[in-house]
């Protein structure tokens, strides 16, 4: 007779079961305790940038988003309790296992972004933030 002692609600083989890598696009729905003492759902939906330690009980993967033009990242637990569920949003085929250089990636976005953006360029200025100046309206003359 065997039997099997369950420390965790979580199902491990469906975990572990779970087939997703570095470049995926997952929406991990999380568990949120609010003060009344109910329990919500909240989703995050970003791109894995790493998995690390396998499928052993320390396993944890990185997800990131950009929320309002700021990049956040999570790490988040594979076997946590507080994960309701794991869904693959969209594939994607990478030649690294670890995807870090995303967060360059997106800086270099923004600062070309900036440079194409200036418009009037004052003389001395130092920084690109002071380069930035409003253009004036034109006075009408009546």
């Amino acid at each position: 007779m065997k039997t099997t002692i369950k420390l965790t609600p979580v199902d491990i083989a469906s975990r572990k079961a779970l087939d997703f890598s570095t470049g995926d696009v997952v929406c991990v729905w999380n568990k949120i305790k609010e003060s009344d003492g109910k329990t919500r759902l909240q989703a995050f939906e970003g791109m894995v940038l790493a998995r690390k330690h396998g499928t052993e009980i320390g396993a944890t993967f990185t997800v990131r988003k950009v929320a309002s033009g700021v990049g956040v990242e999570r790490v988040f637990p594979l076997f946590s309790v507080t994960i309701d569920k794991i869904e693959l949003v969209r594939r994607a085929r990478t030649r690294r296992s670890k995807l870090y250089y995303v967060r360059d990636k997106a800086l270099r976005d923004v600062r070309r972004k900036l440079k194409a953006d200036t418009r009037v360029v004052k003389k001395g200025s130092t920084t690109t933030m002071e380069a930035v100046v409003e253009e004036e309206p034109s006075e009408v003359v009546a």
